[in-house]
């Protein structure tokens, strides 16, 4: 009877709960996916019992809307699309405001990167006019950036002879097979798509004047270089637009996972630099809070203890 009893006892303690965290990414061929597989192994360490998987998606405005629905609970985002998630901008991919979201913390810079075949003749942003290019994934961070870019130098996707919206890797595909003259792509400098697209064929890096930044008007955008060497082939530093990349979780996800995801990301920034190159581009100071959504009271937590909000 008192063995029975014992059961009895045993089988009331509650199980503790497994912890899902789902890390909301891009496409395999960006840099979202390696730094998140980075991420996912240091937050499996510090989240007791949890299972930390990363998702491949669409990036910034897929990951925003996913998190609005409690789909995930921290992704990689754009800062112009964070803004315009925030505002609700239905054109932008948003039928509403996504007031859950909030923000962990900037983190490094995506550098609008217009590659060319060489053979293409491409040169200068106008002469994409009468060419078959690829501006992103539809609705994606990165097409977003594409119609901002495209804008501000007074184009439109009716200038070019065709329009691909794809991810990375398949526009890179279609460059190698001759059935594409170029590509927008946004991402940290060292994107795997366009290393591996400069190993098979020669490429030209397309400049984005400073004054067609400024045109742009939006602050989020800003003028930056692409180093020379950055890419087989290219021996001139490249003059680019830039913006700010951002983690983000959701109001739902405690306050205590939120601070363990933060401490976690920003005191292993040597284990994000080693899975991809652009996470040197992450600077740990004051502008790190600096965001269009508010941060959640677990970064908050974080920061304060660092000075840093």
């Amino acid at each position: 009877m008192l063995a029975v009893c014992g059961v009895c006892v045993l089988a009331a303690l509650p199980a503790r709960a497994e912890q899902f965290v789902t890390v909301l990414t891009g496409g395999t061929s960006g840099v979202y996916y390696p730094l998140g597989v980075a991420l996912s192994n240091l937050y499996g360490k510090v989240i007791a019992d949890s299972k930390v998987t990363v998702q491949a998606t669409k990036a910034s405005v897929e990951n925003l809307n996913l998190l609005q629905a409690g789909r995930g609970e921290i992704a990689f985002t754009l800062g112009d699309s964070l803004s315009q998630a925030w505002k609700g901008d239905e054109e932008a991919g948003f039928k509403a405001k996504l007031t859950k979201l909030r923000t962990i913390g900037a983190i490094y810079p995506n550098y609008i990167q217009i590659v060319a075949t060489k053979d293409s003749g491409i040169k200068t942003l106008a002469d994409l006019k009468g060419k078959r290019v690829s501006v992103g994934a539809p609705k994606s961070g990165t097409e977003l950036n594409a119609r901002a870019i495209f804008g501000a130098a007074g184009m439109k996707y009716g200038d070019f002879a065709k329009t691909e919206y794809l991810p990375f890797g398949e526009s890179v595909d279609l460059m190698k097979n001759r059935q594409l003259d170029a590509t927008l792509i946004s991402a940290g400098l060292g994107v795997a798509a366009i290393r591996d697209l400069s190993t098979t064929q020669d490429i030209t890096i397309v400049s984005v004047p400073e004054e067609t930044v400024k045109k742009v008007g939006d602050e989020t955008f800003v003028s930056e270089t692409i180093p020379a060497g950055t890419y087989k082939g290219q021996d001139e530093a490249v003059r680019t637009a830039a913006v700010r990349n951002y983690l983000v979780t959701h109001s739902g996800v405690s306050d205590d996972i939120a601070y363990a995801m933060t401490k976690a990301t920003y005191e292993n920034l040597e284990a994000l630099t080693a899975a991809h190159a652009a996470a040197k581009g992450i600077k740990f100071d004051a502008s790190v809070t600096k965001s269009p959504v508010p941060l959640h009271p677990g970064a908050e937590k974080y920061f304060k203890e660092k000075g840093m909000n």
